[in-house]
């Protein structure tokens, strides 16, 4: 085969791969969301109320200021779900050190082992889908999907 021809074949190919990466991302986004709507209904917690509550265990303590801004809410919305975490136990709110006129939320630790005895199953799945590939590969796997992830957040920032 001519590099001619083979040039519109790799494009051919790379755009197929490409659509198949999309789809696969689809379809993690969905298997995901039906895995946290899952545990959401077993801690009787809402999608959004599980995604604020990863949110203020990584980056907490936190303001709701910043939570919101974080979350992409309405600090009206973010509200109710800080009185429905905090009225289940997930997390307190109190006086941030810096600046006693201010509050931060941070998680109970004791709570989330409820959490994350459901997502045991899952962490287990991936350890040993983790465990057929290299060091270099987890290194690349890991680098598209916080690429990815940051394109799905700047997306949504500017749809805000």
């Amino acid at each position: 085969m001519s590099s001619a021809t083979q040039q519109p074949e790799d494009a051919r190919l790379r755009r197929r791969a490409a659509g198949e990466v999309k789809s696969a991302v689809r379809g993690l986004r969905n298997n995901l969301a039906m895995l946290n709507r899952q545990v959401g209904l077993r801690l009787d917690l809402r999608d959004v109320d599980l995604d604020c509550l990863d949110l203020i265990n990584n980056h907490g303590p936190i303001s709701p200021t910043a939570l919101a801004r974080t979350a992409g809410l309405h600090p009206a919305t973010l509200t109710g779900i800080l009185d429905r975490l905090e009225r289940g136990g997930w997390i307190i709110r109190e006086r941030a050190s810096a600046d006693r006129r201010s509050v931060v939320v941070r998680t109970i630790p004791d709570r989330l082992g409820d959490l994350y005895r459901l997502l045991a199953g899952m962490n287990t799945s991936l350890d040993e889908i983790c465990a057929d590939y290299t060091l270099d590969q987890l290194r690349l796997i890991s680098e598209f999907l916080r690429r990815t992830a940051t394109a799905g957040l700047d997306s949504g920032r500017e749809l805000q």
